[in-house]
């Protein structure tokens, strides 16, 4: 009961909220403004991550500060919740998502996105989400870092699914180093499917960069094979949680 009530007020919240820094962004966009540090491109996802972080309950401890504070890289994080979007959201400055197409057709928080230079991407179209990637490329050469999730969509724990390759055609192309980014605490808060929303601490673990300087095309699987082995060693170190050897099942895109 407390954790349906707790959803509800939440989304109360999220009514409230989106509109508001939706529309610092979209009026940012109208007005022609800077984007960069402090500007409503980069103040909007934050403050509307936090917004939803604290109607939640949802605390946020980061570990590795050092690896975060850089610019101009791909962020690659896990996925198991919304509420991993929010918690980067809230923490990462003058960040763009790669995020599904099926948001930006969302009245108001799709032109939001778009206005704050966020990413669409149609997973399930291979040229297309290359596409995407390109324009995600020239985020990060105008100044940015881009937030992306290997594994595509959401699972139902912490082990790793097998990451597609195209978030690391991207670094490649941009010559961005990659962060790997390990999020933990998640599914407690709110599990894939699930409405009820429960109170916690959500971890993020930024780990040491790899570089991508003078990498090609050739190298993204080794690129891939890099960062999952660095995010899986996290996450059994610190958590006791053991994937499948890096490309078990391993997509075709």
């Amino acid at each position: 009961m407390i954790a349906t009530l707790r959803a509800v007020f939440a989304l109360l919240v999220l009514l409230i909220v989106t509109p508001i820094f939706s529309g610092l962004a979209i009026f940012g966009a109208l007005f022609r403004m800077r984007d960069g540090f402090g500007s409503p491109f980069d103040l909007a996802p934050r403050l509307w991550g936090r917004s939803m972080l604290w109607a939640a309950g949802v605390h946020v401890v980061e570990h590795g500060l050092e690896h975060k504070e850089v610019a101009q890289h791909v962020f690659a994080a896990n996925h198991t919740s919304n509420f991993d979007v929010l918690a980067l959201a809230a923490t990462l400055r003058w960040i763009k998502f790669v995020a599904k197409a099926e948001l930006f057709k969302v009245p108001i928080l799709g032109r939001a996105m778009l206005a704050a230079g966020m990413v669409p991407i149609e997973r399930a179209n291979r040229k297309s989400a290359f596409g995407s990637y390109t324009v995600a490329t020239e985020r990060i050469a105008a100044g940015a870092s881009v937030a992306v999730y290997p594994e595509g969509t959401r699972g139902y724990d912490y082990a790793l699914r097998p990451f597609k390759k195209g978030p690391f055609v991207l670094a490649i192309q941009a010559q961005a180093p990659v962060v790997p980014l390990v999020v933990y605490g998640a599914i407690e808060v709110q599990k894939k499917g699930e409405f009820r929303v429960r109170p916690g601490t959500i971890h993020l673990h930024y780990l040491p960069a790899i570089p991508t300087t003078g990498l090609t095309y050739g190298d993204r699987d080794d690129l891939s094979r890099r960062t999952y082995e660095a995010m899986a060693q996290c996450l059994e170190q610190q958590y006791g949680v053991a994937s499948p050897p890096y490309g078990t099942s391993d997509p075709v895109s």
